[in-house]
Order: C-alpha cells, then sequence, then structure tokens
C-alpha cells in the first residue's frame, strides 16, 4: 500500500480504522464519500458502530450526524444504524436498517434535493462540519486525492471540515486515475457559469487538492464496493421499456429528436437497465448520458459502440460489473467522466445540454402530480434523491413505473397523490407497462383519461367513479372530492389494499 500513499507527511499518519474513529467525537457532523453503495469508506463507519455500542453499555452517549451524497452501503448505512450510532442523516438513504428507525421515529432524516446538499455544507446551514471521511484510490505525493469509484459531495465535505480522514482503499483500481473531472464551483457572490456545453466537457482536475494540514488519520482498506445485483429483467420491465423507446421514436418522428442526439439521463433500477437493453437494439446511435450514476446497461451500450460518452458523479453496478470496470478502467475512462455531485447535478448544465430525463416513482395521480418518496404519504422509502435536479430542468422529464405493487394491492395511479415531490409543472410523461401518458400541452381535466389509461385495469373504474364524483365539485380547473381523494391510501392502510 505505500505506493498508493506517496506524500510522507501523510503516510506517517496511517492507523488502524478503531484509532481514527477516536477523532469522531458524540455530537460531531460527519461528511463521507459514498454515492450509490459506491465510494463509501469501508472501515470507519464499522468503528463509529463499535464506539456507540461501547458507549450504550457504559450506559452513555455517542451518535453523530452523517451526510453523504446519496446512499453507501449495508457497511455503511446499515452498520452505523442498526448500532443507534446515527442522530441525523442526509441527504438519501436506501438501506432497509436505516429506513425502519428513521419511520419509527429513532433517527432524524432529512430528504434534500442532492444538488442542494453540499451547498447547503458550504454555506453552513447545519453549523461547522467537524469531519469529512472519504475513500480514495490513491494519495499523490502534493497529497492530492484520487477520487474512487465516485465523487458526490467529497469537495465540499473536505473543504468545509475541520479534520479529515482518508480511507486508501486497495481494491479500487489505479487506472480510475484520469476518470475524475474536479471542478470547484465558486463561492458567492463570484460565481460564473459553469463551462459545460456537451456532455463529455472536461473542465476541471483529475484529483481533489486538500489542506493537508487538516488531515488526522489514513486508514487502509481493501474492500469492494457493495452494490447488490440487479434482478433479472421481467417482462413487466421489458413492457414499460418498449413504451418508452416508442416514446422516444415518436419524438423522432415529430422532428424534436434525432437518432443521433439522445442524451439521457436516467434513474437506477430495473426498468432503467431495461431501457438500455433495449437501446441496444434501436437505431439510436452516439447516445450521450449526462446523469448522476453509470449503471450496467451504460457500460454494454459503451461496449457496443451505442454510447459515445457518459458524464456522472459515481458507479451504480452490479458486483460482477462494478468487477469489470476495475479490470477495464483505463478504457473506460475514455469514454466515463465522474464529477463533483454539484456539477452532475446542476440545474444550469441539464437545461444546457438538452437531456431526457427517466426517473421511478412510487405514485402519480390523474393530474400528473408524482410521489417518489412516501408510502401512503407517511413511510419514506428512500428519498428524492437527484430526480428533482432533472425533472425541472429537462428538456422532457419522464417518470417509468409498473402500474401496480404489492401484488396489485397497491395502484400507481391514484387520484390524489399522498406526498408530491414533482408537481404537475414539472411532469412531463409517465408510462407503465400499459402505455405512455404524455401530458405536454394539457389542461389537467384532459390528462385526466390519459393517466387513467396507463393504470392497471382493475384500478381504471375505481379511478373513473371517483372522476365522476369530482366533477360534481364547484371548481373545474383540477376538480377533487376532497371527501373521498386519499380513500386508495385509507382503504389500504386499513386492509393492507387500495382495491374496494
Amino acid at each position: 500500500m505505500s505506493d498508493r500513499i506517496a506524500n510522507a507527511q501523510l503516510r506517517g499518519k496511517v492507523m488502524s480504522a478503531d484509532e481514527a474513529a477516536q477523532f469522531i467525537d458524540n455530537g460531531d457532523k460527519v461528511g463521507m464519500s459514498g454515492f450509490t453503495g459506491a465510494a463509501y469508506p469501508k472501515a470507519i463507519p464499522t468503528a463509529i458502530a463499535k464506539r456507540a455500542k461501547e458507549a450504550q453499555a457504559k450506559g452513555d452517549s455517542y451518535q453523530v450526524d452523517i451526510f453523504t451524497g446519496a446512499s453507501t452501503a449495508p457497511d455503511c448505512d446499515g452498520v452505523m444504524a442498526e448500532a443507534g450510532a446515527i442522530r441525523y442523516r442526509m441527504p438519501y438513504q436506501s438501506d432497509p436498517i436505516m429506513r425502519n428507525a428513521i419511520n419509527a421515529g429513532e433517527m432524524k432524516y432529512q430528504d434534500i434535493h442532492l444538488s442542494h446538499s453540499g451547498q447547503y455544507v458550504e454555506h453552513g446551514f447545519f453549523g461547522p462540519l467537524n469531519v469529512a471521511v472519504v475513500e480514495a484510490t490513491r494519495i499523490t505525493e502534493e497529497g492530492h486525492i484520487i477520487p474512487s469509484s465516485g465523487v458526490g459531495n467529497n469537495v465540499d465535505y473536505l473543504d468545509a471540515a475541520e479534520k479529515i480522514i482518508i480511507e486508501v482503499n486497495e481494491w479500487q483500481s489505479l487506472d480510475l486515475e484520469g476518470m475524475a473531472d474536479i471542478y470547484r464551483i465558486q463561492h458567492l457572490p463570484n460565481r460564473t457559469p459553469i463551462p459545460i456545453i456537451n456532455s463529455g466537457d472536461r473542465i476541471g482536475k483529475t484529483y481533489i487538492d486538500i489542506d493537508i494540514s487538516k488531515v488526522v488519520a489514513i486508514v487502509e482498506t481493501n474492500a469492494p464496493d457493495r452494490n447488490a445485483p440487479f434482478k433479472p429483467i421481467d417482462d413487466v420491465s421489458k413492457q414499460i421499456a418498449g413504451y418508452f423507446l416508442d416514446f422516444l421514436e415518436g419524438e423522432v418522428k415529430g422532428g424534436r429528436l434525432t437518432y443521433d442526439n439522445y442524451i439521457m439521463q436516467s434513474g437506477v433500477g430495473n426498468v432503467p437497465n431495461a431501457v438500455m437493453a433495449g437501446l441496444l437494439d434501436s437505431k439510436f446511435e452516439k447516445i450521450e448520458a449526462y446523469t448522476e450514476v453509470i449503471q450496467d446497461g451504460m457500460v454494454d451500450l459503451i461496449d457496443a459502440g451505442k454510447m459515445a460518452v457518459a458524464s456522472a458523479t459515481s458507479f451504480s453496478l452490479s458486483p460482477e460489473y462494478a468487477e469489470k470496470m476495475n479490470a477495464e478502467a483505463k478504457r473506460y475512462r475514455e469514454y466515463i467522466i465522474t464529477r463533483p455531485l454539484q456539477v452532475s447535478n446542476h440545474p444550469e448544465v441539464i437545461r444546457r445540454v438538452g437531456l431526457i430525463s427517466s426517473n421511478g416513482m412510487i405514485e402519480a395521480d390523474i393530474y400528473g402530480n408524482i410521489n417518489s418518496t412516501h408510502v401512503a404519504g407517511q413511510r419514506i422509502m428512500n428519498g428524492i434523491g437527484g430526480s428533482g435536479d432533472f425533472t425541472r430542468n429537462a428538456r422532457i422529464s419522464t417518470f417509468i413505473s409498473p402500474a401496480d405493487a404489492k401484488g396489485g394491492d397497491i395502484s400507481a395511479i391514484v387520484p390524489f397523490a399522498s406526498h408530491i415531490d414533482h408537481t404537475e409543472h414539472d411532469a412531463m410523461v409517465v408510462i407503465t407497462e400499459y402505455g405512455v401518458a404524455d401530458l405536454r400541452g394539457l389542461a389537467p381535466r384532459d390528462r385526466v383519461a390519459k393517466m387513467i389509461s396507463i393504470a392497471h385495469p382493475d384500478y381504471r373504474p375505481l379511478l373513473e367513479e371517483y372522476v365522476e364524483r369530482a366533477n360534481k365539485s364547484k371548481f373545474h380547473q383540477t376538480p377533487h372530492d376532497l371527501d373521498t381523494a386519499l380513500a386508495f391510501h385509507q382503504r389500504f392502510l386499513a386492509t393492507g389494499s387500495m382495491k374496494a
């Protein structure tokens, strides 16, 4: 590992994770690397959990506030949540243990637009950031950090932190060096436009320069990123992907898109990977991605010569593809750029490149309002992530989802969304396995029939009954029957099913 820590001053600060964790005090605010199961610290979270359990055994308190880029992994979010070591968490999570703790009121969680999260820290909205814990592929002679499999909010946390702990992970390929494009957005009031015109533009450095006097510990690790494998693509995902590709073809026929000018943003999951699998056999060429994460499907598109460039902030790869990326990082860095989260999700750049966004949802209502975070308006699933950044600023925004869930007990199309993350003003197109609801250019009442047409057939009569009642109201811009607007959700909470 000595050749991965080339700076002599920092090499002298190598210690165990347990020793390094002693620099993190009860009540500290800790910024950690990590974004969708990639580039998170592998050892310090377990050491924090250990400290929390030891304190609890003595009747003492030990909890910290954790800020990341997005979700991490069971050996980061999961171990700390299980130990009760986290008081507050932001900006996004997906760990089941953590989710249960949040919904039980045992942990405070703030769901924040990802593009805002680093800026909140920079502006001191949370108070001082005490410690930054960041994974690196290596440390240069100058003391610069070479990012591992993601960048996320690392720059913001390293700049703001009073103390820095670096985990140098030998598992991460040295050939990742050169993939990152580190650009710092200027502090207010001296900001200038981000000089990205095309998805593949490189505007920064390949390393993160830091104040090495703030580094208190270096921890050596050799552990893989822990992304779960994607499920096999099922028939429903294929049907949704088919409709999404039909929609793209319609844009080409309408003169709004060409086969060699498709710039995509994609959320994470099985359906997005099904879409990318469909693109392999499509007429689209020279595809670009300006997005948050690099997924398996994008790697396949690169390999097939269909994707020219993919710009993101991190990887979200299955274990098989993570190993493939490590083995062939030297080749993939010719096509892939990883950027700070404030750049990858920046509204200015998203609007400029003219991408088509595609994200998942929990439910949509008959007027096109989207709930992407809460089941029945109360139970958090994961968070808004970057879907708001891309939906509001995309040239075309789309949401894709199966029409039902839980064996048919939950409808993804409801009369009134129980929680609204993306308003009818931002959502343009909604797609399920039953078709495409293109809401562009439609007044609210004109969207209703399109939304019902993509609902599961079992729920269409219930939705039509609701619309009949709602249309009896006094006002007709966005008719609702407030007495029964949430009846789907009330039935679900009472009986376990939205069906009457």
